[in-house]
């Protein structure tokens, strides 16, 4: 058991409250997370020693926009949360990804296009030309996590207005 288990609880139960309460409170958190009004009641409770459920923890935090649960789960986890990166930002990083994986293609592609130029491929450029393809490799699994975050948040717009 962990020291101090009674505080833990307490910390747990007022976020859930607070979840419960910013959702619209009992009656609405249970419509949001399709359970019963008594159970979402008993999760409510500071008495009540029921925890809400992972499914409803997440679609109460994704109806209100507000992590009150993961925050206080972290902060109990001697952890705190960051704020995620807004749409501006995501939009710039796999712009700036696409642009630096432009460059490391061009540079690779000069890197060998110097050493075919007298017909051989020398120990030292094949080396040169191994270098800049690791380069352009590690740039690729960058942009496909960029790809992957902006596929993750539903897409993006260039065009303000253009919406997803």
């Amino acid at each position: 058991m962990f020291a101090n288990a009674n505080a833990r609880l307490f910390r747990i139960k007022a976020a859930q409250r607070d979840l419960i309460a910013a959702a619209g409170g009992i009656e609405r958190g249970a419509q949001i997370v399709d359970y019963s009004k008594s159970v979402v009641g008993r999760w409510y409770n500071g008495d009540s020693p029921d925890l809400m459920a992972l499914d409803a923890l997440w679609t109460l935090e994704a109806e209100t926009g507000m992590p009150v649960m993961t925050t206080a789960l972290a902060e109990l986890s001697g952890r705190r949360l960051s704020d995620p990166q807004d749409a501006a930002d995501a939009a710039a990083d796999i712009m700036r990804g696409y642009a630096e994986l432009c460059s490391k293609a061009s540079e690779m592609m000069a890197t060998m296009a110097a050493a075919l130029a007298d017909g051989k491929i020398t120990p030292a450029e094949a080396t040169a030309y191994d270098r800049r393809l690791g380069e352009l490799s590690d740039m690729i699994a960058h942009c496909r996590k960029q790809a992957a975050g902006v596929r993750g948040a539903g897409g993006f717009s260039v065009v303000e207005g253009g919406g997803r």
